[in-house]
């Protein structure tokens, strides 16, 4: 029943980690996709080259792309709640039963 309790408690902490990622995520991810609207430092060679819709585009995919991983984090991250919160109460149920042969 330890390993339980272990387990419960390596979850808990896993999705609580997972959950702050969006914090340390959304300013940086703010700034790549205000900067993405802004691709003034590639200057002429940059329109020359016909570069800057598809670093823009490029650059608006991976924007999309980080907010999907937030959200797939954050699902992972209930999900790992749920199954910790799962492991505490079988450990109750295991403990109770163990004291109830006990008599």
């Amino acid at each position: 029943m330890a390993d339980l309790a272990k387990e419960a408690a390596s979850l808990h902490k896993a999705a609580s980690g997972l959950r702050t990622v969006r914090q340390h995520t959304a300013k940086p991810l703010q700034e790549f996709e205000s900067a993405s609207h802004d691709l003034s430092a590639l200057g002429a060679l940059g329109s020359l080259l016909g570069a800057k819709g598809d670093i823009e585009e490029g650059m608006t995919t991976l924007v999309k792309l980080a907010k999907q991983l937030d959200e797939e984090w954050e699902t992972e991250a209930k999900f790992m709640g749920d199954v910790s919160d799962a492991f505490d109460l079988l450990e109750v149920l295991l403990t109770a039963a163990a004291r109830a042969e006990k008599g």
